[in-house]
Order: structure tokens, then C-alpha cells, then sequence
């Protein structure tokens, strides 16, 4: 059990540490070999390039003395930008993430307050401890606690008003929140220019129908049930091989830009290379001439290869991107069943072109029952196999409760310094290295689950992140830390004692949560501002691996706000802070020294560091609605154990209400906010497209969504073999991108309309070359593409 000198201890090895970690980063961030680690969001908005310094040693170091004297210039920094204008510069999801550490102040800082000055005080003055010393393990912190104040006292009275005061501020402070963030989303998607998602919908389950492929019978389906707004679709295609194809080709232009900016820079002497086994030995080779011929017999295998795909009719998966030429259209198909049988036509907006994860599009829809079947099973296998690890951190926790079992440990254990470490320190640490790889192994499930979007992925990973904190993190710590704190007591007492014991002892734990607190919401904070794991790869990768400038822009690797981390902790954090307001108050201020610092370093990390992969319009705020709703209600369950166990059967209840009162709210904010976070209302749909057409009665919406869900492996491969060199005048140009877009397209089925224009594609294999005949309301475009020359034209 950690005592107040224990608790001492930690607090200056983690205020020591952030201190460490802030000064670090103070002193690496303005040294210019840094830059693109510290500030790599302005060098993708193209506003900062790489600091050049007049000789070699300022182009590494930064010499001025000035710079060094404002190492804390971050913190004010990071405070200048407004919301309207991170939003512009960071997306919402964002800026919405942001204001759940504001709102962690603005639930915490009154009930830090009330609770200091009401609750301490009646705690203290309650003396049950001073005669429970002999039988429980027990520190001064403990004082301060519920478990201080004896059965049967009117002092419980105080604690249940509290709990009821705190509740119904909770849920105040939780219902202005989520208006307006629910009118922060409907805002900003009122307010976003034309984007290829909003009329785009996602159809997967495409039934088989005898005689005709995937493509006809999507055309034909969607033709007659939504003749009026759908004018084609984008098939997916299962191109892996042709993947492989195209990150070999990207290794083999690095080598070559390589190469071409080492002969830039030394025109007297041709680079040559051995193309023998690893480069050891073999024939020597002029290296610029070496990887052009490679490339150049590379592309022709991805362009046979590439054909074979769209010939294919094996290669078309059953799901498709429906494009529609209105929001109203799409809407009423994305929000409406399609099919009498509900488990084919299954309709959905489509994610945002980087959002989607395209490698679960084609899982049919009873393997998605089985795999999340599976995947259920799996993490409540993991969950349990957890509990183990926390076991152990805990019993490194309660070293007292250990003693009395084992009591050959004491001689080394009661080494004063070694046993406030123990006990301080090493239980918050162990826990946190415990969960460094969860994470991971939770994003690789959810994606075996076979969700279609990064966004959904990360959303569904974070749940069940959740879910391992409340068992594992909150639960178990408590049960298995009174296990071991109250081992003696479990052993040497009557049954009917035990409940009692149980309720004495847990609000106890929360000295163990104030070190984790300490060690994860302190230092760890700090260590993320520090990015040192970003930093030595970026240092080696610029060693040994980087050859140019895409290749440092590629170390570069700013990352995101990790979602499926973050936001669990987050709601650890609020679960901690609410259950312990009533039970143990002393916990309160670390959450807020939490809040605070870690709102401090994601504003600065938002606006200089993270770009984000997508763009959800915070769809993760309901979630993290729903889980400050059941921290309520899981402290208003504990409270009302608690006071079973104390024999306070005239006060107890009247906390009865409180669960009921609680759940009616969060119906309540379900029914009135959740919609505009699911669903599109047709009444906005509408007004955009009118205003819209009104503005732009003219505008192509065919061509415009003709290649917006093409496979980035086909966008990249055109990217790579510049396919785009289009030259023709100007008034043809809606023509262009149609027809630009069929070349892009693996298929003709993909721009298709209830009068679909007529596509025919002739392949040489001989002389590399592509026709599109493309007809257009009797406008022909022919499309001609060369492998030698790499040349286009109309």
C-alpha cells in the first residue's frame, strides 16, 4: 500500500521526468537537422522548407543563444490558434477531440473543489480506520477516503447529496457539449465544398444473377429502383499481384532519382552499380541506364497485368461505389434497405476516398458474422489472459499485504528508498509497458473483423480498448489489489466479514491509480511532445536510407491523433475521476493536472505535428457520450455497494433513483443528438444541391466522380508513369476528364448511367498501346497511350 511518502516519491520521479522530457524537446526542436520532425504538418501544407543554414554546422545545429532562452514558447504558441482556425487546418474530428480534455476541466474543476472542501473534511473527522489498523493494510491517504467514516454514521447523508450534485453536473456539462458539437458536425458538412463521398454510396452483398456480371447487375438494379439520381458505379477489383507489381516499381524510381541526383551533382563521373547477388559481385552496369530499362520492362508487366485484372471477370469483387448526381439521391440510398432480403443490397455511405480500407471491400456477409463471431471471443479470451500481468503489477502494488504471507521478502523490500520505488513508481510503469502492444494487436483484430473504413477501424478498435481498461486497468486492479492488500485479513476472518472488508478497501486503490496517473498522464504526456521514437528512426532513416527528397518525406511520417489509444485512455481518465469525486476526493487534482498539461501538448501536437488519414466529422462523439454515461453509472453502482457494506440501510436507497435518472438522460441525448451523427438529413441534402446547382448549373457530376473510388494502386501506377500529359482545348475539357477517367477506370462498367455511354478498349501487346473510343452525346475522344515514350494525347 502506498503511503503519502511513497506517493512523494512518485510525484518527483514523473514531475522529474516530464521536466526531462519537456526540456529535450525544448532544446530539439529548434535545431534544423529537427525540423521536419517537430513541425512536419507545415511542411505538407507546403508552407515551411527545410532550414539552410550558411555552413555545414548550422545546418545541423542551431547556433543562436536567443533560441535557447525561449524553450517554453510552445506553450503560448499552441494557444493562438483559434477553434474555426484549427478546424481549417486540422479537420474537426481534430478540434472536437481537443474539447473533450476541455471538458474534462469543466466536469472536474468545480467537483475538485466542492469535494476538497465538504467531502475531506467529513472524511477525516471520521476515525473508523484508527481501529481497522490491525486488520487492514492502511495509509494516511486513506484518511482522506469514504472508508474513514464508521457504519451506520449520518455522514453518508453528504456523500449521497454529492453524488447526486456531481451526477446531475455531469450530465449538464455532457448535454451542452454534445449540442454543440453536434452542430459543429452539421456546420461543418453544411459548410464543406463539393466532395466525391457526399454523393457516393457504398453497396456490398451484390447477389450473383445467372447470365450477367457484377457491373450489369449493379447497373440494372439501381437503374430501376433509383432511375432518377444514380448515373453509375465503380467496381472493385482484387488486384494484389498488381500491388506487388507497383511497390517494386516505387523502389526502383527511388533508385533511379537517386542516381540521377548523384550524377546532377557530379557530372564528370556516371554512377554504375553490380547487379550481382545483393551487389557483392557481377556485372557492372552504367546505374541510371540499369533501372530506366527496369522501369521500362516493369511497366509493361504492370500493363499486361493491369488488363488481365480489368478483363477478368473472376477479378470483380461483389461490391461496388454507387456515384449519384445529387446528396438528396444518395442519401435515401445510403439510409434506405434496398432489398426485400435484408442481407443482400447492403447500402452505406461511402467512406471518403482516403478513408477507405480497401482490403476488407469483398468479405461476403456471412463470413462477416463468422469473423466477428471469432473476434468476440478473442478479446474476451485476451481480456482474462491480461488479468495475469495485472496481477502481478499489483502485487508489486501491495508489498505490505505480501509481507505478512511471505515474510521472507521483508529484508529486502523494507529498504526505505527500494520500497517507496516499489511501490510508487514500478506498479504505474509495469501497467503502462503492459499496454504499450494492445493497441496494435486491437487494430489487427478489428481489421480481421472486416470493416471497410480506417475510421470505423480505429472506432471499433478503441471500444474494445475501452472495454480491456475497464475489466483489466479499473476492475481488475481493484479486485486482484484487495486480493493481495487484504490477503491476511481474507484468511484469518469469517466469510460474512469479507464483504465488509471488500468495502473498506476499495476506495484504497486509489493510491494505486494516483501513481498511474502520475506515470501515464504526467510523464507519458510529456514523452509524447518529446516523439522520440519518431525521431531516431527519422535520424537513422536519413542516415542510412534516405537517397531523396521523397525519401525524406517519407521519413518524415508526422503519424495521427491515435484514436484507438487516446480516446480509451481519455475515458479512463473521466471513468477515475467519477467514481473516485465521492469515494477517495484526493485523486481529483492529479486528473486535473492531467487534463490540463495533456490539452497543453495535443493543441501543439494538432497544429505542428499530426495529419490526420481522414476526415469522420468527430462520428467518435457519441461513443465518448455513451462512456462518460456508464462511468456514472458505474460510480453511482460502486457507491451504493459501498454503502452496503457500511450498514447505512436509512440513506443507501436513496441513491436508487440516481441510475434510473441517469439512463433516462442518456435515452434522452440518444434520441435528440445521435441522428445527426448517423444519419444526413434529406432536408440539408436538398438545400446543398440547390444552392449548388444554382450556383453551378453547368458543373460535369458524371466526370467528376468517374475515378473517385479507383484503387490507389491504379491512381498510383498512373502517377508513377506520368499518364496524365493531356494536351487539348480548353472548351473540350469536361470531355477530357471523362474520358480521362475511363483510362483510369479498370472498367467501362464504372461510369455507367441509365443511358450509358459506349466505351471500346483495343490493347496491343506488341507496340504498348491503349485506344478509348469514348462517346459522349456524339462527341468521340480516343485516347492513345505509348509504354516506350510515356505519351498521351486526344
Amino acid at each position: 500500500m502506498a503511503t503519502l511518502e511513497d506517493i512523494g516519491v512518485s510525484a518527483f520521479i514523473n514531475i522529474l521526468s516530464a521536466f526531462a522530457f519537456l526540456l529535450a524537446f525544448a532544446l530539439l526542436r529548434i535545431q534544423p537537422i529537427n525540423d521536419r520532425v517537430y513541425f512536419p504538418k507545415w511542411y505538407i501544407k507546403g508552407t515551411r522548407t527545410s532550414p539552410r543554414g550558411g555552413n555545414f554546422v548550422t545546418k545541423w545545429v542551431n547556433l543562436n543563444c536567443l533560441n535557447y532562452l525561449t524553450f517554453l514558447n510552445w506553450m503560448p504558441a499552441a494557444l493562438k490558434m483559434s477553434q474555426s482556425e484549427i478546424i481549417d487546418h486540422a479537420g474537426l474530428d481534430s478540434a472536437v477531440f481537443l474539447r473533450i480534455y476541455l471538458l474534462g476541466l469543466k466536469v472536474f474543476l468545480p467537483m475538485t473543489f466542492a469535494a476538497l472542501l465538504i467531502l475531506i473534511p467529513v472524511n477525516v473527522s471520521g476515525g473508523t480506520l484508527f481501529f481497522l489498523r490491525k486488520e487492514l493494510v492502511m495509509s494516511n491517504i486513506d484518511k482522506l477516503s469514504i472508508s474513514n467514516v464508521p457504519p451506520k454514521s449520518i455522514r453518508f447523508f453528504v456523500h449521497i447529496s454529492m453524488e447526486y450534485l456531481f451526477t446531475f453536473w455531469i450530465c449538464y456539462m455532457l448535454y451542452k457539449e454534445y449540442n454543440i458539437v453536434a452542430s459543429m458536425r452539421l456546420r461543418f458538412l453544411a459548410s464543406q465544398s463539393r466532395r466525391v463521398d457526399q454523393f457516393s454510396v457504398l453497396v456490398r452483398n451484390v447477389p450473383h444473377v445467372s447470365g450477367r456480371s457484377v457491373s450489369e447487375t449493379v447497373d440494372h438494379f439501381f437503374q430501376t429502383n433509383h432511375p432518377a439520381h444514380y448515373i453509375g458505379h465503380q467496381a472493385v477489383y482484387n488486384a494484389n499481384k498488381f500491388a506487388k507489381l507497383v511497390r517494386k516499381r516505387d523502389r526502383l524510381q527511388n533508385w533511379l532519382d537517386y542516381y540521377q541526383l548523384k550524377f546532377e551533382r557530379h557530372p564528370d563521373k556516371r554512377p554504375t552499380s553490380t547487379v550481382g547477388f545483393l551487389g557483392l559481385w557481377g556485372k557492372r552496369v552504367d546505374s541510371i541506364e540499369y533501372y530506366k530499362q527496369r522501369i521500362k520492362e516493369l511497366d509493361k508487366r504492370m500493363a499486361l497485368e493491369r488488363q488481365k485484372i480489368v478483363k477478368d471477370s473472376k477479378s470483380i469483387m461483389h461490391v461496388a461505389f454507387l456515384s449519384f448526381n445529387s446528396r438528396w439521391g444518395a442519401a435515401v440510398c445510403a439510409q434506405t434497405q434496398q432489398s426485400k432480403n435484408p442481407t443482400l443490397w447492403l447500402t452505406n455511405w461511402a467512406p471518403e476516398p482516403r478513408d477507405v480500407y480497401w482490403h476488407n471491400l469483398s468479405i461476403p456477409f456471412f463470413s462477416l458474422s463468422i469473423r466477428r463471431l471469432i473476434i468476440s471471443l478473442s478479446v474476451f479470451a485476451l481480456v482474462f489472459f491480461y488479468m495475469i500481468p495485472i496481477a502481478f503489477v499489483q502485487s508489486l502494488a501491495n508489498l505490505d499485504g505480501l509481507e505478512k504471507v511471505a515474510p521472507f521478502l521483508r529484508p529486502v523490500i523494507e529498504l526505505k528508498f527500494i520500497k517507496s520505488f516499489l511501490q510508487g513508481f514500478l506498479p504505474g510503469l509495469a501497467l503502462k509497458i503492459f499496454l504499450y502492444i494492445l493497441p496494435a494487436v486491437l487494430i489487427i483484430m478489428s481489421k480481421i473483423e472486416g470493416h471497410v473504413a480506417f475510421s470505423v477501424l480505429e472506432r471499433r478498435a478503441a471500444a474494445k480498448y475501452y472495454y480491456f481498461m475497464l475489466v483489466n486497468v479499473f476492475l481488475g486492479s481493484i479486485v486482484t489489489g484487495t486480493a493481495f492488500e487484504q490477503l491476511h485479513a481474507f484468511l484469518h476472518q469469517s466469510p460474512t466479514q469479507i464483504p465488509r472488508t471488500i468495502g473498506v478497501s476499495i476506495p484504497m486503490k486509489a493510491t494505486f491509480f494516483i501513481t498511474y496517473i502520475m506515470v501515464d498522464g504526467w510523464a507519458g504526456i510529456a514523452g509524447e511532445i518529446l516523439r522520440l521514437k519518431p525521431l531516431v528512426i527519422y535520424q537513422l532513416k536519413n542516415m542510412f536510407i534516405v537517397k531523396t527528397e521523397r525519401d525524406r518525406e517519407k521519413a518524415m511520417n508526422p503519424g495521427s491523433v491515435d484514436f484507438p489509444e487516446t480516446l480509451p485512455s481519455l475515458q479512463l481518465y473521466f471513468l477515475l475521476g467519477i467514481v473516485y469525486a465521492v469515494v477517495t476526493p484526493i485523486l481529483l487534482p492529479f486528473i486535473i493536472v492531467f487534463f490540463a498539461f495533456a490539452f497543453f501538448v495535443y493543441r501543439h501536437q494538432i497544429i505542428n505535428v499530426y495529419n490526420q488519414q481522414y476526415e469522420s466529422a468527430a462520428a467518435f462523439w457519441p461513443h465518448v457520450h455513451s462512456r462518460i454515461i456508464a462511468s456514472l453509472l458505474i460510480s453511482q453502482l460502486l457507491l451504493l455497494g459501498l454503502l452496503s457494506t457500511k450498514k447505512a440501510a436509512n440513506s443507501t436507497p436513496l441513491l436508487i433513483p440516481l441510475p434510473i435518472l441517469t439512463l433516462a438522460f442518456h435515452k434522452y441525448c440518444k434520441n435528440r443528438f445521435e441522428p445527426a451523427f448517423r444519419k444526413y438529413p434529406l432536408e440539408e441534402a436538398m438545400a446543398k444541391d440547390i444552392a449548388e446547382r444554382n450556383a453551378d448549373p453547368n458543373f460535369n457530376i458524371k466526370a467528376y466522380l468517374a475515378d473517385a473510388y479507383l484503387h490507389p494502386i491504379f491512381g498510383s501506377f498512373e502517377e508513377e508513369a506520368e499518364l496524365v500529359q493531356v494536351r487539348v482545348d480548353k472548351n473540350q475539357a469536361p470531355y477530357v476528364a471523362a474520358a480521362a477517367a475511363v483510362a483510369d477506370s479498370p472498367s467501362p462498367s464504372e461510369v455507367s448511367s441509365p443511358s450509358p455511354p459506349h466505351y471500346v478498349h483495343h490493347y496491343n501487346v506488341e507496340s504498348q498501346h491503349s485506344i478509348y473510343h469514348y462517346d459522349v452525346e456524339s462527341q468521340n475522344n480516343v485516347y492513345h497511350y505509348n509504354m516506350e515514350s510515356h505519351n498521351n494525347w486526344y
